[in-house]
């Protein structure tokens, strides 16, 4: 699956092999893939309304809508998409669109994700340690401004 998909330069196989996410701009830029995410959640608040004269129940009313960012992680591989990323978009009009696939194991589509005026947020390094035998992992967070109805 991911694991033999080429990097920008079509040369070598990405070193993580388990990168089930991907992440895309409008044209069809590639941020990268990822192990991780979470953040896809969109949540409503409920207001309560207590109508005159009713004690029975109490009406659960929608309210507004809530989105937390999103945070993908993956182990530190060549790619330098989701850097120049993370310095290119700072410009608030600069803001667009981003989609996150879902891929199964034969390197099918399962779900896309996508997400209005999005911008990356934090960006989170590995911790060095020459005595670790763990993988140098990276953390990018998303604020967006919500997730897109499917089509």
């Amino acid at each position: 699956m991911a694991s033999q998909r080429s990097s920008s330069n079509g040369q070598t196989p990405d070193p993580v092999g388990e990168l089930r996410w991907n992440v895309s701009l409008p044209g069809g830029a590639q941020i990268g893939d990822f192990a991780e995410c979470s953040g896809l959640t969109v949540e409503y608040d409920v207001m309560d309304y207590q109508e005159g004269g009713e004690l029975t129940y109490t009406h659960k009313l929608r309210g507004g809508v809530k989105y937390p960012n999103i945070v993908l992680k993956r182990g530190v591989t060549h790619e330098e998409n989701l850097l120049k990323w993370l310095f290119d978009r700072s410009e608030r009009d600069s803001r667009g669109q981003i989609t996150i696939t879902l891929y199964a194991d034969d390197a099918g589509t399962v779900r896309t994700w996508s997400f209005q005026r999005a911008f990356p947020i934090k960006w989170t390094g590995p911790s060095l340690n020459a005595k670790s035998t763990s993988i140098a992992t990276e953390t990018l967070e998303i604020q967006h401004q919500g997730m897109v109805p499917p089509s």
